[in-house]
């Protein structure tokens, strides 16, 4: 009815505001240590993913939270009760992570754990990168993202620190890589908008 609605021009108030209102994607930078390469690779990301102009995206950076390990805090911290508002907000991410000892960051891990029905029915993709584009991290990433009831999307672009790297620091990525980056974010905003109905 909505289509036939749309097609005729006798969309409702409501149909119109809601066809009116983008997704909100949060691009998560999944490192916190000095010198970290996820800046880059985040920045590039949104370039893409601006382009589209299918999304509202934005780069968000968990070291900007001072996050307290789990159990180590009162969970009622300021940082924690605006990193918990932050993923509440948005609709969807994207993960950069980089593979340490073939899994993620402990920094993310933590950022994952300080939150859980904030999460709940949404949808992910992942930007990974490392010795060997960072897949195992992004494994691991997966398992944890299903118990904290977000769905990870199948592509999966893989950066190589040894090919997409100047000197394991400075991105400079190969230009297929944004296909990949685009077929990524296509799944994540169908995913995204099929999801939000849930909540």
């Amino acid at each position: 009815m909505g289509f036939l609605n749309k097609l005729f021009g006798n969309q409702s108030k409501e149909e119109e505001i809601m066809s009116n209102t983008k997704l909100n994607i949060g691009i998560i930078l999944g490192s916190t240590r000095q010198g970290r390469v996820s800046p880059q690779v985040g920045e590039w990301v949104k370039g893409i993913a601006d382009k589209r102009e299918d999304a509202n995206y934005e780069i968000v950076d968990i070291s900007e939270y001072k996050l307290p390990f789990l159990g180590e805090g009162t969970g009622e911290e300021a940082g924690v009760l605006a990193w918990k508002e932050k993923v509440a907000n948005l609709d969807g991410y994207v993960f950069i992570t980089q593979e340490y000892n073939h899994s993620i960051t402990g920094a993310l891990k933590n950022a994952l754990d300080s939150a859980y029905q904030e999460w709940n029915n949404k949808a992910a993709g992942i930007v990974s990168y490392g010795s060997t584009g960072g897949a195992r991290a992004a494994e691991h990433l997966r398992g944890i993202l299903a118990e904290l009831q977000v769905a990870s999307v199948r592509t999966h672009p893989t950066l190589s620190l040894f090919t997409d790297f100047e000197n394991f620091s400075n991105f400079k990525p190969a230009d297929m890589h944004t296909d990949n980056v685009n077929a990524m974010l296509d799944q994540v905003i169908a995913w995204s908008g099929a999801f939000k109905t849930l909540r």
